[in-house]
């Protein structure tokens, strides 16, 4: 009887006619190069709060979300290639675009479809398919930002109702979005929070579940996405709970770390939009009669955007290959957090050299290297900031070897999947044992080592799948001199230390 009402539901949704994804694609691209180019100038609008009404209305209006929704109920099927590929599409244009798209995909669409009750479903998809709208996910709290464990939101059961209460802040779509995926912690009878996790669907077009946006933040990059600080104080039913398969924390950490994987179809748009905009720069630009490009140093910072284009292209690839919702990516920690700081740490590389290459026109505001490194640089800090991550990557990795009771560094990168292609091209300079008592930054250290070979596993093995060998190989040998620099590091100890009470004896003019 329920499948029989579902099929009922499923009837009266608007279908998506499921062209080809490569028609597909192509016609969000232009739709975006006619908005962006055409109709208005993205580098006038980029830098106003939130996207001109048509412009979202006509991008909207091709179903760009279809992707992340399963095909009986009007969508494309969920297949994270077609995820990616809309995400790149997007970040070629406009960074904030693609991460609006991601919020959407990455944090809402996808998690309901894996973990929602089939009775709330179908109403979402159905207004994601026909009305345009939005959903994000609400975790950060101001007083516990990382430390998302202790956040105090919480939740109480009531009848057939549940009750939240809290804070949460730095949401995108803060004030936008339809819907959002609340966090919470069980409240226990002697008023102590649980230690896990529940989700929750809120639909801000309830009265009951209106969200009141408290402060709009004024946040110097991504400015097309609105950020604030929300007071929650709702009443949802109890069908939108999400039902986790073990835990609200493996709940989260497959979703957290599926996003992760998604930061890949975000930054290979974006870095692909550099890498052409610096080479029409350094082969337009004459100095001395000479092009740029026949310096020797700009070769050389072109190579590096080239090859975080090869490097981003490769982790697309793996995650269109392993991060489907069909996976458990919750024991994925290693994985997902190398993509994610070492890919958003590249995406911020490549704005910093395109803004260096166009000279002072670099730094007008509108200038699309300018806007890059602002726009880029929040990704070094949302879900997990990239130090903590590099950190958590080497803390994962020994944890590992003294399981397997290894500590030749070589012996364990030849040995583990995420990184047997590509050990060998390493060993003549990573031959060393390691500590398993490290101090933080050496831990940051040595988590950037591990994540540009795990990074390299990826480029050797797109090669492999028949991507061009003269980028595969010059990305290898950028990645190698990369991990040389960072060894020096690592063996270089030093105890430096800050004096904060410096101010005494500090003043250089009183010499």
């Amino acid at each position: 009887m329920e499948l029989q009402e579902l099929n009922t539901k499923t009837n009266h949704l608007k279908k998506t006619e499921i062209v080809p994804f490569e028609t597909f694609l192509h016609t969000l691209k232009e739709t975006l190069k006619s908005v962006f180019y055409e109709r208005d100038n993205i580098d006038k609008f980029s830098q106003q709060r939130g996207f001109p009404a048509f412009v979202l209305r006509d991008i909207m209006s091709l179903n760009p979300f279809s992707v992340a929704i399963p095909t009986h109920y009007g969508g494309r099927g969920v297949k994270v290639k077609e995820v990616l590929g809309v995400l790149e599409a997007a970040s070629y244009e406009s960074l904030p675009l693609s991460l609006m798209f991601g919020i959407n995909m990455g944090l809402f669409l996808e998690p309901i479809e894996k973990y929602g009750h089939e009775s709330v479903k179908s109403e979402i998809f159905k207004r994601f398919m026909n009305q345009q709208n939005m959903g994000g996910l609400m975790i950060t709290e101001p007083g516990h930002g990382s430390d998302a464990l202790n956040m105090q939101t919480y939740n109480e059961k009531k009848g057939a109702h549940y009750q939240i209460k809290g804070t949460k802040h730095w949401q995108g779509l803060t004030g936008v979005a339809d819907y959002w995926l609340m966090t919470s912690r069980r409240k226990n009878p002697d008023n102590t929070l649980a230690r896990d996790i529940d989700f929750f669907i809120c639909d801000t077009h309830q009265a009951e579940q209106n969200i009141h946006v408290e402060e709009y933040y004024n946040n110097i990059g991504l400015y097309p996405i609105s950020y604030g600080k929300n007071i929650v104080d709702i009443k949802v039913p109890e069908q939108n709970k999400l039902i986790s398969e073990t835990t609200g924390l493996k709940l989260m950490m497959d979703l957290l770390h599926r996003s992760r994987f998604q930061f890949p179809g975000m930054a290979v748009g974006f870095i692909h939009r550099m890498l052409d905009e610096a080479i029409k720069q350094v082969t337009s630009r004459f100095v001395g009669g000479k092009s740029l490009l026949s310096l020797d140093q700009v070769k050389y910072q072109i190579a590096r955007i080239q090859s975080a284009f090869t490097i981003s292209s490769a982790m697309s690839y793996r995650s269109a290959q392993h991060s489907g919702i069909e996976n458990d990516l919750s024991p994925d920690a290693i994985e997902s957090a190398s993509v994610k700081a070492y890919i958003t740490d590249l995406m911020q590389e490549s704005a910093q050299i395109l803004t260096q290459l166009n000279g002072a026109n670099g730094y007008k505001a509108e200038n699309i290297g300018a806007r890059g490194i602002m726009d880029s640089r929040p990704f070094q800090i949302f879900e997990g900031s990239n130090d903590m991550l590099y950190a958590q990557i080497s803390e994962g990795v020994l944890k590992l070897m003294r399981k397997l009771k290894i500590e030749n560094l070589p012996e364990y990168f030849q040995m583990n999947n995420l990184s047997s292609h590509a050990a060998d091209y390493f060993k003549s300079f990573i031959n060393f044992n390691v500590a398993f008592d490290l101090p933080q930054r050496r831990l940051v250290d040595l988590g950037k080592i591990i994540s540009k070979i795990i990074a390299s596993n990826q480029v050797l093995i797109l090669g492999e799948k028949g991507f061009r060998k003269d980028l595969i190989r010059e990305s290898i040998e950028i990645i190698r001199q990369d991990v040389a620099m960072l060894i020096s590091a690592y063996q270089f100890q030093n105890n430096v230390a800050p004096v904060v009470d410096y101010h005494d004896k500090s003043a250089w003019l009183a010499l």
